[in-house]
């Protein structure tokens, strides 16, 4: 994943909300929208971009009273890190399984600030 994208999930408010909820015992969809105040689809979108990005995953699906199937969802992440460097954006994580990623993207701050101030 590439570190600005990465920067942006984790900061992002719903997608950062859902990732601190279910760093502990899984949630539902339902759950984290009811206890997040997300909306049920936009709680759905981000999960849905979470798993993509491989920080969150379905753990299980359970039976509802109803019959339906319930999924359960789960961060993949243990810590994460956003560092602002001179002219670096470094996003460190560390996953639940012992896995880290460390990606680094460089900003050429001479042609930013010559473009900027011509």
């Amino acid at each position: 994943m590439k570190v600005l994208e990465t920067s942006r999930l984790l900061t992002e408010e719903y997608t950062a909300k859902i990732l601190m909820a279910t760093m502990g015992r899984p949630k539902s969809a339902f759950e984290l929208s009811d206890a997040l105040g997300i909306p049920i689809a936009a709680c759905y979108r981000k999960i849905r971009v979470l798993e993509e990005a491989g920080l969150i995953r379905c753990c299980e699906r359970r039976l509802t009273q109803s019959g339906k199937r319930m999924s359960m969802y789960k961060s993949m992440v243990r810590n994460a890190n956003i560092t602002f460097e001179r002219n670096r954006i470094r996003a460190r994580i560390e996953m639940e399984d012992g896995s880290s990623t460390d990606d680094c993207f460089d900003i050429d701050l001479g042609v930013m600030f010559k473009e900027t101030h011509a």
